[in-house]
């Protein structure tokens, strides 16, 4: 089992970090060339509704897909997960082109929402130019969902790993050329530049899809082979295969667009709450540092949480067609192990650099410094909630994903304007984070309750990791004071600079004290034993 999961959650989380970082790095020069938060939130504008378009046309795809064949295939009935990749083709071309027409014909209404119908630094019009402009994508990233699920469904996670890579480099490359060429080429206007950017998708999309295809054909025979050892004795039909897989599919779709669904009730209600404490003039810029600035940042650490939904679905759905339950409760807990082992330490990093992070990444900002500070943090909630509603859906318990979501949705709706009234752009923070710990507080008493899984076996290293990322956080706040003496914080190389001392030195002083007292090898067993042969047979 740990094999299996850390190898394969090895590949995945490889993949989405390179493609998270790359997701990061690009806005270093894409910001400099589109020029400040008010471009930035355009940006916003037209991809927060792409992005819960997509999540409702696919997110749950991959992973449903994925959770199905995994589900046929510990039967050795293998016939069903191709019939169900075929005809899934179909369906995707369908969904996909709908999405792509509603959301390009009500590109207006989308546009007068998130504007809440005033037209300030950009109109109406330009909004919906943006938010049609990247639409396309919605015609093709279908069929890399469904594709992607199928790979992950036979516990393949390379050909989805690179074609991410793949997919994220093809989009940046063309967002940050097509960006420029606009500007300072064509000597054309914001609003083209960020069209051209969105519409970006729609390329790195369809070079993903090459890479995922070239993948299959050269696997054509090796897959072929598994349906000749077809059992044939599940005759599904493809009604009721559909109907399995929108059962499986609804939850993650759910899951899919919390984040954007989150961001959508920040840009719907915004600009309202702004407006009514006087700082209307301020709201388009404080919404871009909200909803692209630092939400870029936070974002970095959860790429660990999404490699790791995708690969605990059909691990643990095959234990658990098979009753393993033993084996599901190890699942779980080297899951949360590694997760929280890692996802911790860079969050908490984050906060405590939020500062010389924001001056390196865009420009010197005290707002984007406390927003990033307090945001950051909220890392940990967005993985946590993740990777539980990925183990519902491996112990089938998915209905209740819809309700924890939907319950700390209305958390959000309920307290996002009063706390952006008391605490401005960071009470939008603090609300998003209360509705993460309703939904995740849910999510672990379910799995507590139907996996019959206790938290204590956790308890200690929970601790470790507690304890050593306090120690952690007192050295780097230490030498960051130390170094923020003599070197700036808001200029871009001494900033780096402290990044690079406090951040390494950090990260030392956790691997030491893991390492010294042992978690380090209890969280990743026998995968650090033979890394550690392979660099002693590489020093002789």
């Amino acid at each position: 089992m740990s094999s299996n999961l850390i190898r394969g959650t090895f590949i995945l989380t490889l993949g989405t970090f390179i493609s998270k970082f790359l997701g990061l790095f690009y806005v270093i020069p894409f910001y400099s060339i589109i020029g400040g938060e008010d471009a930035a939130a355009l940006y916003s504008y037209g991809y927060v509704p792409y992005t819960i378009f997509i999540s409702i046309a696919t997110a749950g795809v991959p992973l449903a897909v994925s959770k199905y064949i995994a589900k046929y295939n510990a039967i050795e009935e293998y016939a069903v997960g191709r019939k169900l990749f075929k005809s899934g083709i179909v369906i995707m071309l369908a969904t996909g082109f709908v999405s792509f027409l509603i959301m390009y014909s009500f590109a207006p209404f989308f546009a007068r929402l998130s504007l809440d119908g005033k037209e300030t630094t950009y109109t109406i019009e330009q909004v919906a130019t943006v938010i049609r402009a990247v639409s396309f994508a919605l015609i093709i990233v279908p069929f890399l969902s469904v594709t992607r699920g199928f790979f992950q469904g036979h516990q393949s996670m390379g050909p989805s790993a690179v074609s991410t890579v793949v997919e994220q480099i093809a989009r940046i490359v063309f967002l940050l050329a097509g960006a420029y060429i606009v500007i300072h080429v064509m000597n054309g206007s914001v609003v083209t530049a960020i069209s051209v950017a969105t519409f970006a998708a729609f390329i790195g999309a369809l070079f993903g899809l090459i890479v995922l295809y070239w993948y299959f054909f050269k696997r054509k025979k090796q897959l072929d082979k598994l349906l000749g050892q077809d059992k044939g004795q599940a005759d599904v039909s493809l009604f009721g295969m559909y109907s399995e897989i929108v059962v499986y599919a609804i939850p993650f779709i759910f899951v899919g667009i919390a984040i954007p669904l989150y961001q959508a009730i920040d840009q719907l209600t915004f600009m309202k709450a702004m407006s009514e404490i006087g700082l209307e003039k301020t709201a388009v810029t404080s919404f871009g540092i909200l909803n692209f600035s630092t939400q870029k940042l936070v974002i970095i650490p959860v790429s660990l949480a999404t490699a790791f939904a995708m690969t605990l679905v059909p691990i643990i759905t095959s234990s658990f067609v098979k009753n393993e339950m033993d084996t599901v409760k190890r699942q779980l807990n080297k899951t949360y192990e590694v997760l929280l082992f890692l996802t911790v330490p860079a969050a908490i990093g984050m906060a405590l650099l939020a500062e010389p992070l924001y001056t390196v990444f865009y420009d010197y900002s005290a707002l984007g410094t406390s927003v990033l500070r307090v945001y950051a943090p909220v890392a940990i909630l967005f993985a946590l909630f993740s990777v539980t509603a990925a183990i519902l859906q491996g112990i089938n318990e998915q209905r209740f994903t819809v309700l924890s979501l939907l319950t700390g949705i209305l958390v959000k709706l309920s307290l996002n304007i009063p706390l952006i009234k008391l605490f401005e752009t960071e009470g939008a923070v603090y609300a998003t984070a209360l509705g993460y710990v309703t939904s995740t507080i849910i999510n672990l008493a379910v799995i507590r309750y139907y996996a019959d899984y206790s938290f204590r076996p956790l308890a200690k290293k929970m601790g470790l990791i507690a304890v050593f990322n306090a120690v952690m956080a007192v050295v780097v706040m230490v030498i960051y004071g130390i170094l923020s003496l003599v070197l700036s914080t808001e200029k871009d190389i001494p900033a780096l600079l402290i990044i690079v001392i406090c951040a390494g030195a950090g990260a030392v002083v956790y691997f030491v004290l893991s390492e010294k007292s042992g978690l380090l090898a209890d969280v990743f067993g026998s995968r650090l034993d033979g890394l550690k042969r392979k660099l002693r047979l590489k020093k002789a």
